[in-house]
Protein backbone atom coordinates (compact mmCIF):
# COMPACT_ATOMS: atom_id res chain seq x y z
CA UNK A 1 0.00 0.00 0.00
CA UNK A 2 1.01 3.70 -0.13
CA UNK A 3 3.14 5.32 2.55
CA UNK A 4 1.25 6.52 4.83
CA UNK A 5 2.43 10.12 5.43
CA UNK A 6 1.64 13.66 6.54
CA UNK A 7 -1.00 14.84 9.29
CA UNK A 8 -2.02 11.80 10.66
CA UNK A 9 -4.77 12.68 13.22
CA UNK A 10 -5.33 10.05 16.46
CA UNK A 11 -9.00 10.44 17.17
CA UNK A 12 -10.56 10.91 20.35
CA UNK A 13 -13.55 8.47 21.12
CA UNK A 14 -16.16 10.84 22.38
CA UNK A 15 -18.73 9.23 25.04
CA UNK A 16 -22.24 10.06 26.29
CA UNK A 17 -23.91 8.54 30.15
CA UNK A 18 -21.10 5.47 29.29
CA UNK A 19 -21.79 5.23 25.85
CA UNK A 20 -20.22 5.93 22.24
CA UNK A 21 -21.44 8.88 21.22
CA UNK A 22 -21.64 8.38 17.30
CA UNK A 23 -23.02 11.53 16.36
CA UNK A 24 -19.61 13.55 17.79
CA UNK A 25 -17.65 11.01 16.47
CA UNK A 26 -19.24 11.85 12.66
CA UNK A 27 -18.81 15.38 14.13
CA UNK A 28 -15.01 14.83 14.58
CA UNK A 29 -14.19 13.04 11.21
CA UNK A 30 -15.93 15.41 9.53
CA UNK A 31 -13.67 18.17 10.78
CA UNK A 32 -10.75 16.13 10.17
CA UNK A 33 -11.62 15.50 6.55
CA UNK A 34 -12.47 19.01 5.80
CA UNK A 35 -9.43 20.61 7.12
CA UNK A 36 -6.91 18.18 5.09
CA UNK A 37 -5.77 15.33 7.41
CA UNK A 38 -3.98 12.52 5.57
CA UNK A 39 -5.23 9.93 7.56
CA UNK A 40 -7.19 8.80 10.81
CA UNK A 41 -6.37 6.24 13.51
CA UNK A 42 -9.13 4.42 15.35
CA UNK A 43 -9.15 2.95 19.16
CA UNK A 44 -5.21 4.01 19.71
CA UNK A 45 -4.30 5.66 23.02
CA UNK A 46 -5.85 8.79 22.40
CA UNK A 47 -9.05 6.99 21.54
CA UNK A 48 -8.98 4.85 24.87
CA UNK A 49 -8.49 2.30 23.34
CA UNK A 50 -8.41 0.14 26.81
CA UNK A 51 -11.89 1.58 27.97
CA UNK A 52 -13.70 0.12 24.96
CA UNK A 53 -15.57 -3.46 25.45
CA UNK A 54 -15.13 -6.08 21.85
CA UNK A 55 -18.38 -4.54 20.42
CA UNK A 56 -17.91 -0.83 20.96
CA UNK A 57 -14.23 -1.19 19.61
CA UNK A 58 -15.84 -3.04 16.51
CA UNK A 59 -18.74 -0.59 15.88
CA UNK A 60 -16.22 2.44 16.51
CA UNK A 61 -13.79 0.98 13.55
CA UNK A 62 -16.56 0.26 11.17
CA UNK A 63 -18.52 3.69 12.10
CA UNK A 64 -15.16 5.35 11.11
CA UNK A 65 -14.71 3.13 8.07
CA UNK A 66 -18.04 4.08 6.67
CA UNK A 67 -17.99 7.57 7.65
CA UNK A 68 -14.31 8.11 5.71
CA UNK A 69 -15.86 6.15 2.49
CA UNK A 70 -11.78 5.48 1.46
CA UNK A 71 -10.82 9.05 1.21
CA UNK A 72 -8.17 8.56 3.49
CA UNK A 73 -6.46 5.16 5.28
CA UNK A 74 -7.89 4.22 8.63
CA UNK A 75 -5.54 2.63 10.83
CA UNK A 76 -7.19 0.60 13.89
CA UNK A 77 -4.89 0.00 17.10
CA UNK A 78 -4.89 -3.42 17.65
CA UNK A 79 -1.76 -3.33 20.31
CA UNK A 80 -1.94 -5.60 23.29
CA UNK A 81 0.55 -6.99 26.09
CA UNK A 82 0.01 -10.06 24.20
CA UNK A 83 1.35 -11.70 21.08
CA UNK A 84 -1.34 -13.90 20.05
CA UNK A 85 -3.99 -11.45 21.30
CA UNK A 86 -2.56 -8.95 19.05
CA UNK A 87 -2.57 -11.23 16.07
CA UNK A 88 -6.25 -12.05 17.23
CA UNK A 89 -6.67 -8.06 17.15
CA UNK A 90 -5.17 -7.47 14.01
CA UNK A 91 -6.96 -10.02 12.13
CA UNK A 92 -10.13 -8.33 13.57
CA UNK A 93 -9.49 -5.63 12.38
CA UNK A 94 -8.72 -6.75 8.77
CA UNK A 95 -12.31 -8.17 8.88
CA UNK A 96 -13.94 -5.13 9.65
CA UNK A 97 -11.43 -3.34 6.86
CA UNK A 98 -9.15 -1.09 8.19
CA UNK A 99 -6.30 -0.36 5.83
CA UNK A 100 -3.56 -1.00 8.25
CA UNK A 101 -2.58 -1.14 11.99
CA UNK A 102 -1.18 0.70 14.67
CA UNK A 103 0.59 -1.73 17.15
CA UNK A 104 2.28 -0.31 20.17
CA UNK A 105 5.10 -1.88 21.83
CA UNK A 106 3.89 -4.31 24.45
CA UNK A 107 3.35 -2.62 27.72
CA UNK A 108 4.09 -3.81 31.24
CA UNK A 109 5.85 -7.19 30.79
CA UNK A 110 8.76 -5.32 29.52
CA UNK A 111 9.93 -7.58 26.98
CA UNK A 112 13.65 -7.80 25.25
CA UNK A 113 14.65 -6.31 22.77
CA UNK A 114 14.63 -10.03 20.64
CA UNK A 115 10.89 -10.40 22.38
CA UNK A 116 10.00 -7.09 20.53
CA UNK A 117 11.65 -8.64 17.34
CA UNK A 118 9.25 -11.43 17.33
CA UNK A 119 6.41 -10.16 18.65
CA UNK A 120 6.33 -7.54 15.64
CA UNK A 121 7.50 -10.13 13.19
CA UNK A 122 4.48 -12.89 14.34
CA UNK A 123 2.21 -9.85 14.66
CA UNK A 124 3.12 -8.81 10.52
CA UNK A 125 3.36 -12.12 9.30
CA UNK A 126 -0.28 -13.41 11.07
CA UNK A 127 -2.19 -9.82 11.11
CA UNK A 128 -2.70 -10.02 7.38
CA UNK A 129 -2.57 -5.98 7.77
CA UNK A 130 0.14 -3.66 7.06
CA UNK A 131 1.53 -2.52 10.93
CA UNK A 132 2.97 0.91 11.85
CA UNK A 133 4.94 0.26 14.84
CA UNK A 134 4.73 2.57 17.73
CA UNK A 135 6.99 3.28 20.62
CA UNK A 136 5.77 5.03 23.79
CA UNK A 137 8.38 4.08 26.03
CA UNK A 138 6.63 7.07 29.05
CA UNK A 139 3.43 4.79 29.16
CA UNK A 140 4.94 1.36 28.36
CA UNK A 141 7.57 1.07 30.10
CA UNK A 142 9.60 -0.52 27.02
CA UNK A 143 12.00 1.19 24.27
CA UNK A 144 12.04 -0.30 20.95
CA UNK A 145 15.69 0.69 19.78
CA UNK A 146 16.89 1.89 16.78
CA UNK A 147 19.16 -1.87 15.82
CA UNK A 148 15.73 -3.46 16.41
CA UNK A 149 13.26 -1.17 14.07
CA UNK A 150 16.77 -2.31 11.19
CA UNK A 151 15.64 -4.94 11.34
CA UNK A 152 11.70 -4.84 11.24
CA UNK A 153 12.00 -2.07 8.77
CA UNK A 154 13.04 -5.05 5.81
CA UNK A 155 9.70 -6.94 6.57
CA UNK A 156 7.26 -6.08 3.88
CA UNK A 157 4.24 -5.81 6.34
CA UNK A 158 5.98 -3.19 8.27
CA UNK A 159 5.03 0.30 6.61
CA UNK A 160 6.73 2.63 9.41
CA UNK A 161 6.99 3.38 12.72
CA UNK A 162 5.42 6.27 15.13
CA UNK A 163 8.11 7.52 17.22
CA UNK A 164 6.76 9.27 20.26
CA UNK A 165 10.40 9.85 21.76
CA UNK A 166 10.55 13.53 21.06
CA UNK A 167 14.68 13.50 21.17
CA UNK A 168 16.22 14.68 17.75
CA UNK A 169 19.17 11.91 18.41
CA UNK A 170 16.18 8.86 18.10
CA UNK A 171 14.63 10.60 15.03
CA UNK A 172 18.13 10.90 13.27
CA UNK A 173 18.90 6.80 13.90
CA UNK A 174 15.40 6.27 13.06
CA UNK A 175 15.41 8.60 9.82
CA UNK A 176 18.49 5.86 8.26
CA UNK A 177 16.57 3.37 7.94
CA UNK A 178 13.73 4.91 5.84
CA UNK A 179 13.12 2.24 2.39
CA UNK A 180 10.62 2.78 -0.45
CA UNK A 181 8.08 1.33 1.93
CA UNK A 182 8.83 2.19 5.66
CA UNK A 183 8.71 5.62 7.05
CA UNK A 184 9.81 7.56 10.01
CA UNK A 185 6.32 9.21 11.77
CA UNK A 186 6.99 11.54 15.17
CA UNK A 187 4.57 10.73 17.62
CA UNK A 188 5.19 13.81 19.21
CA UNK A 189 3.49 16.69 18.65
CA UNK A 190 5.78 19.58 20.11
CA UNK A 191 8.65 18.30 18.21
CA UNK A 192 7.15 17.17 15.19
CA UNK A 193 8.46 20.32 13.39
CA UNK A 194 11.79 19.31 13.94
CA UNK A 195 11.34 15.99 13.38
CA UNK A 196 9.96 16.36 10.04
CA UNK A 197 12.77 18.68 8.71
CA UNK A 198 15.14 16.16 9.71
CA UNK A 199 13.65 13.53 7.77
CA UNK A 200 10.64 12.04 9.65
CA UNK A 201 7.59 12.20 7.25
CA UNK A 202 4.57 12.74 9.09
CA UNK A 203 3.26 13.03 12.79
CA UNK A 204 0.24 10.68 14.12
CA UNK A 205 -1.06 13.71 16.35
CA UNK A 206 -3.35 14.41 19.19
CA UNK A 207 -2.97 17.91 18.62
CA UNK A 208 -4.82 17.82 15.08
CA UNK A 209 -8.31 16.82 16.86
CA UNK A 210 -8.71 20.45 17.77
CA UNK A 211 -6.20 21.88 15.19
CA UNK A 212 -6.54 19.92 11.81
CA UNK A 213 -6.03 22.58 9.75
CA UNK A 214 -2.87 24.39 11.21
CA UNK A 215 -1.25 20.70 12.01
CA UNK A 216 -1.75 20.23 8.13
CA UNK A 217 -0.10 23.10 6.98
CA UNK A 218 2.66 22.62 9.33
CA UNK A 219 3.18 19.20 7.90
CA UNK A 220 3.17 21.05 4.34
CA UNK A 221 5.74 23.69 5.29
CA UNK A 222 8.16 20.80 7.13
CA UNK A 223 8.19 18.30 4.67
CA UNK A 224 8.70 20.98 1.54
CA UNK A 225 11.65 21.87 3.76
CA UNK A 226 10.54 25.59 4.60
CA UNK A 227 11.81 25.70 8.00
CA UNK A 228 10.90 29.27 8.37
CA UNK A 229 7.05 28.91 7.94
CA UNK A 230 6.97 24.86 9.70
CA UNK A 231 8.48 26.75 12.51
CA UNK A 232 6.00 29.26 12.70
CA UNK A 233 3.41 27.30 12.63
CA UNK A 234 5.08 24.90 15.52
CA UNK A 235 5.16 28.15 17.86
CA UNK A 236 1.50 29.43 16.91
CA UNK A 237 0.61 26.09 18.26
CA UNK A 238 3.26 25.76 21.69
CA UNK A 239 0.17 26.89 23.54
CA UNK A 240 -2.28 23.95 22.68
CA UNK A 241 0.71 21.41 23.13
CA UNK A 242 1.37 22.50 26.47
CA UNK A 243 -2.29 22.52 27.62
CA UNK A 244 -2.39 18.83 26.01
CA UNK A 245 0.31 17.76 27.83
CA UNK A 246 -1.26 19.57 31.49
CA UNK A 247 -2.70 16.22 32.34
CA UNK A 248 -2.38 12.70 30.62
CA UNK A 249 -4.02 12.69 27.27
CA UNK A 250 -6.81 12.56 26.38
CA UNK A 251 -8.41 14.58 29.43
CA UNK A 252 -7.55 18.33 28.51
CA UNK A 253 -8.12 16.69 24.28
CA UNK A 254 -11.47 16.00 25.20
CA UNK A 255 -12.12 18.80 27.37
CA UNK A 256 -10.79 21.43 24.50
CA UNK A 257 -13.21 19.44 21.95
CA UNK A 258 -16.34 19.73 23.93
CA UNK A 259 -15.96 22.91 23.81
CA UNK A 260 -15.73 23.32 20.21
CA UNK A 261 -19.09 21.34 19.77
CA UNK A 262 -17.54 17.90 19.60
CA UNK A 263 -19.36 15.23 22.39
CA UNK A 264 -18.80 16.03 26.04
CA UNK A 265 -15.76 15.90 28.18
CA UNK A 266 -16.54 12.91 29.58
CA UNK A 267 -14.19 9.40 29.64
CA UNK A 268 -13.81 6.67 31.16
CA UNK A 269 -12.29 5.58 35.26
CA UNK A 270 -9.49 5.87 35.56
CA UNK A 271 -9.44 9.11 33.77
CA UNK A 272 -11.44 11.51 35.38
CA UNK A 273 -12.54 15.03 33.40
CA UNK A 274 -9.88 17.83 33.39
CA UNK A 275 -9.10 19.39 36.56
CA UNK A 276 -10.65 23.22 36.72
CA UNK A 277 -7.37 25.17 37.24
CA UNK A 278 -6.56 24.41 33.69
CA UNK A 279 -9.98 25.17 32.41
CA UNK A 280 -9.50 29.22 31.75
CA UNK A 281 -6.12 28.16 30.48
CA UNK A 282 -7.44 26.18 27.91
CA UNK A 283 -10.45 29.04 26.99
CA UNK A 284 -7.47 31.66 26.43
CA UNK A 285 -5.82 29.18 24.30
CA UNK A 286 -8.91 28.21 21.85
CA UNK A 287 -9.97 31.72 21.91
CA UNK A 288 -6.18 32.89 20.65
CA UNK A 289 -6.00 29.90 18.27
CA UNK A 290 -9.63 31.12 16.38
CA UNK A 291 -10.49 27.49 16.33
CA UNK A 292 -14.15 26.17 15.34
CA UNK A 293 -16.07 23.14 13.57
CA UNK A 294 -18.26 24.59 10.74
CA UNK A 295 -18.86 21.39 9.67
CA UNK A 296 -21.99 19.60 10.14
CA UNK A 297 -22.34 15.65 10.32
CA UNK A 298 -24.11 14.60 7.27
CA UNK A 299 -26.47 10.97 7.46
CA UNK A 300 -25.07 7.87 8.01
CA UNK A 301 -26.67 4.61 8.45
CA UNK A 302 -24.28 3.24 10.95
CA UNK A 303 -25.27 6.32 13.11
Amino acid sequence: MKKIIGSICALATPFRADALDLEAFATLIDYQLAAGTQALVVAGSTGEAHALDQAEYDCLLAFALERVARRVPVLAGTGTANTRKTIHATRRALSLGADAALVVTPYYVRPTQEGLLRHFSEVADQGGLPIVLYNVPSRTGCDLLPETVAKLARHAQIIGIKEARGDAERVAALVKLKNPQFCVLSGDDPTCAQAMLAGAEGVISVAANVAPAQLRALCDAALAGDAVRAKMLNTNLIALCDLLGAEPNPIPLKWCLHHLGIGTPELRLPLLSLNPAYHEQARRMLHDLHLSVTVQPRHSSAA
